[in-house]
């Protein structure tokens, strides 16, 4: 871990280790240490450039969270500490709507959800960050539909010219990390199965899936086997199946006592021009934040994470629809 404090014994223990004193041991002021001043951090929801406002959005989520607990389940990452590595970093977040905040009054709602975020880092600093929070699971568990919180959003942001417009290319900002990820095989093996079902080939789930598979979706959906998995992967597309599908990073590992893995962060970008998991079609052009993991096993993927945010994705097309 050359250029890294030498407390980290690896960078999953540096990304874990990390999140724990930022969020738990409410060292929040470590940001100006682990975050550069000019980061990029990229959300489905928004994009925000710089530290203080990473710093001001940390404090106004412990406020309406405060015993919000960050369970590091996984960290597959690529790259070198000389060059730069870059981790996908799988969460499950705990916490109680014990304050008031952007879901409203305080509720005493606990929640449980999962979170995906990718971090660029170098000497012992992260510079680049794209943040998936799984949107649809918070809101409903706070008793939410996440169509209608994101069309109460709107609202209370000021309405649809004044409010805060969801992630898109138009507006990234250009960040540090210009890597791809690595050339491992069981990386490219998941971009390969998830290009074929992009492209339409269902065939693919019950030829590369474990008939067993355990599957974690967007909204906190938990499934097992190849229907499940077609049903998910199917309402997306057909939702947007014009949309050109994109593979934006790429990771395969493989690593002692564990399993070999994968994580993919990809992108849809086109229009809402089918009937799927997001209702009647309404021509709203529409970009989707994606990132998955996957486990292998003897008979084939044998774990699946997903997460998007379905909000960002009403979002959009709301400020179509009116």
């Amino acid at each position: 871990m050359k250029g890294f404090d030498p407390r980290w014994k690896d960078f999953p223990d540096y990304i874990i280790g990390i999140t724990r004193e930022i969020w738990e041991e409410r060292k929040i002021a470590t940001l100006h240490h682990y975050y550069s001043d000019d980061i990029v951090v990229r959300s489905p929801a928004s994009v925000v450039v710089g530290n203080q406002d990473v710093i001001g959005a940390t404090m106004a989520t412990l406020a309406e969270f405060p015993d919000r607990t960050l369970l590091g389940e996984d960290v597959i990452w690529s790259g070198s500490p000389e060059d730069g590595m870059l981790s996908s970093h799988r969460i499950i977040s705990t916490a109680t709507h014990l304050g008031d905040g952007v879901y409203g009054p305080a509720s005493g709602k606990k929640l449980q959800y999962r979170i995906i975020a990718d971090c660029h880092a170098i000497d012992n600093q992260i510079n680049d960050e794209w943040l998936i929070r799984d949107q649809g699971a918070i809101v409903r568990q706070m008793g939410l539909d996440p169509k209608d919180y994101a069309r109460d959003l709107i609202a209370r942001e000021g309405g649809p010219e004044l409010c805060v417009h969801p992630f898109t290319p138009a507006i990234d900002k250009p960040g540090p990390y210009k890597g791809m990820g690595n050339d491992n095989e069981w990386g490219e093996r998941y971009a390969d199965i998830l290009s074929r079902i992009m492209g339409a080939d269902m065939a693919v789930i019950e030829a590369e899936y474990d008939r067993a598979c355990a599957l974690y979706y967007p909204g906190g959906v938990n499934g097992h086997s190849w229907g499940a998995a077609d049903r998910f992967w199917m309402g997306l597309r057909a939702s947007f199946p014009s949309a050109e599908f994109r593979i934006e990073h790429r990771i395969g590992r493989d690593d002692p006592s564990m399993p070999p893995r994968a994580a993919i962060r990809w992108s849809l970008n086109g229009k809402h021009d089918g009937w799927g998991a997001f209702g009647e079609p309404s021509g709203a052009q529409v970009h989707v934040m994606g990132a998955s993991h996957a486990e292998f096993g003897p008979w084939g993927l044998r774990r699946e994470y997903t997460l998007f945010d379905e909000t960002a994705i009403w979002k959009q097309i709301a400020l179509k629809t009116g």
